[in-house]
């Protein structure tokens, strides 16, 4: 009686592995097999290709990183387009190489009129963001917020937000100044971060966030808070499953449940002021016929559209929190970093460093005390600014050469959505249900776009009839299409300003990673064919969230000498 139960039930249970096996291999061998990938394994996809590319080079570069991407995408011979498998600890992933089939992905379609859908992977920086964060919305709900928010991100808002960049710059300075004294070895990663943290905490909410104090037990709450956050997403971990790493996960939304909580109450109290100030502009403009006081932050002209005349209700409230919470975390993290690697590639660069000096004293005149610099750029701003091309040409390079971040998209299953390819044939790949990854460090280091020296730092491409050749498509730190950022133009305002200030008063000296290598008559470092100084290692980013330099770019600071000055104004 037992034996014919027994064979039933493993006859039931050789059926269903049998099954499986049937669906496993249909998933790993046949669903993508028209898309150039790199050989596959049955029970795991990519992903032991994945550790295998990890395990080579650098011991601490994260997996996920575009490096070890751009590894695997040589090992196949550079295809427009590669089949990455990391089933089951992510969808399947589809690395977008070129800026033909990246602009495919971004500009707007008949299937996806807003350009294709955000990857759910962004959920994983919710403690951050929060659920209703615009970088997840879309349709009508995505446009109605970029609608909402445009007003406090338009170039004739932002230039009113300069005395207020320019405010918050100054213990920046003082920091620098202090560590020049001393002559020590720093991170300048952290003190570009909590300038920008309280930039952009001005900026929107027209509030202190008190983020630059070094002790930290003086810093705001928020910002003690947001540290602790993005500290737990700062190894291997960040992109996992939550079941995988159940602690870090309950530690994650608990310190975003306290962040939410304290935006929450600046939002409300910002809203209570924006409801006072739109009576008082009422009554003095019926009293006195003048003109009402312009609202100052990004948060207070959202408010325009909204009834001011009743209190927020909960949905409006959520929804302008994870906004805010969105602009702190975006507004410095991407800033941070570029401007790391402006410091380092200008450090490391004499002519660049030199045709900054000298477009800024032409522009500004010869005094570089920065208190007189806040103040000439506060006074002729609109004059001064479009005269800044080499340093733009700078931000420009290093966001190509340095991007933080790339776009993830999702082609959803059943959608139809196709992509071109020009490089083989001009052939069309269905990619239904694959994840999109636009990888920017490969499609700014094109040699067909950029040529022989797509992997130097060479701001001038960047000028005059250089950038004439480079598709606007090929550079695309901000993305493109409907959904590019929308606060590129104050991280461009930002950097010019933080660069102006800085660049003549001060000479940064690597330390550590992309230290200088003396030359062979010690005399000072030795320079190569592109004008730079040569580096005992390379310094590397690894990823935070997005990339960062793997050291904070450990520097020391000194104040530069004058002699750069009387030799250039002669």
């Amino acid at each position: 009686m037992l034996m014919p139960v027994l064979f039933t039930a493993a006859t039931l249970l050789f059926s269903y592995l049998c099954t499986k096996v049937t669906k496993l291999r249909y998933l790993r061998f046949a669903q993508y097999a028209h898309i150039p990938q790199l050989p596959t394994s049955l029970l795991w996809g990519h992903l032991k290709t994945l550790g295998e590319f990890t395990k080579r080079g650098i011991n601490d570069r994260h997996p996920a990183l575009d490096n070890i991407f751009e590894e695997m995408w040589e090992a196949k011979g550079k295809p427009p387009i590669l089949f990455v498998d990391l089933r089951p600890l992510s969808a399947p992933m589809l690395l977008v190489t070129t800026h033909e089939v990246a602009e495919q992905v971004s500009r707007p379609s008949k299937l996806f009129p807003l350009s294709t859908t955000k990857s759910p992977t962004w959920t994983h920086m919710a403690p951050i963001i929060g659920m209703t964060s615009i970088l997840g919305k879309e349709g009508h709900e995505w446009k109605n917020i970029r609608k909402r928010y445009t007003p406090g991100f338009t170039s004739r808002h932002l230039w009113t937000l300069l005395p207020l960049i320019l405010d918050q710059t100054k213990p920046f300075i003082q920091h620098l100044d202090h560590f020049a004294a001393t002559n020590e070895v720093f991170p300048i990663e952290t003190l570009i971060s909590n300038l920008t943290f309280d930039i952009i905490g001005a900026a929107v909410l027209d509030v202190d966030l008190n983020a630059q104090h070094m002790d930290r037990s003086q810093q705001g709450e928020v910002i003690r808070l947001f540290w602790d956050l993005l500290r737990t997403y700062g190894d291997d971990k960040n992109n996992l499953p939550w079941w995988l790493i159940p602690r870090v996960h309950y530690k994650r939304r608990r310190l975003g449940k306290r962040i939410d909580t304290l935006v929450r109450a600046l939002v409300y109290q910002k809203y209570a002021e924006a409801k006072s100030q739109r009576s008082s502009n009422s009554t003095t403009t019926t009293v006195n016929n003048s003109q009402p006081k312009a609202l100052s932050s990004i948060v207070a002209l959202s408010f325009q559209n909204l009834d001011t005349e009743t209190l927020l209700n909960p949905s409006e409230l959520t929804e302008t929190s994870d906004q805010v919470r969105t602009f702190l975390f975006a507004g410095h993290d991407s800033l941070t970093s570029s401007l790391q690697w402006s410091f380092y590639e200008l450090s490391r660069t004499p002519r660049a460093l030199e045709a900054v000096r000298k477009e800024l004293d032409s522009v500004l005149g010869p005094e570089t005390d920065p208190a007189a610099i806040c103040a000439r750029l506060l006074s002729h701003s609109e004059d001064i600014f479009p005269k800044m091309q080499y340093i733009n040409a700078v931000i420009k390079e290093t966001l190509r050469l340095h991007p933080p971040a790339s776009t993830v998209r999702l082609a959803a299953p059943g959608s139809g959505f196709t992509i071109r390819t020009s490089t083989d044939g001009k052939k069309d790949y269905l990619v239904d249900g694959l994840i999109l990854y636009s990888c920017q460090s490969i499609i700014q280091r094109d040699p067909a776009v950029y040529g022989d020296n797509a992997d130097k730092w060479v701001p001038e491409r960047w000028l005059e009839k250089n950038a004439s050749d480079i598709p606007a498509a090929a550079w695309r730190p901000f993305e493109r299409g409907p959904r590019n950022c929308m606060g590129q133009e104050l991280a461009n305002l930002e950097s010019r300003v933080i660069i102006a200030i800085v660049a003549r008063q001060y000479e940064f000296v690597k330390v550590g990673l992309g230290e200088s290598v003396l030359s062979d008559k010690e005399k000072g470092p030795g320079v190569d064919e592109y004008g730079q100084f040569k580096v005992r290692e390379e310094l590397y980013n690894t990823r935070r969230i997005t990339a960062k330099p793997v050291d904070g770019t450990l520097v020391r600071v000194k104040l530069a000498s004058p002699e750069w000055q009387r030799n250039w104004v002669k």
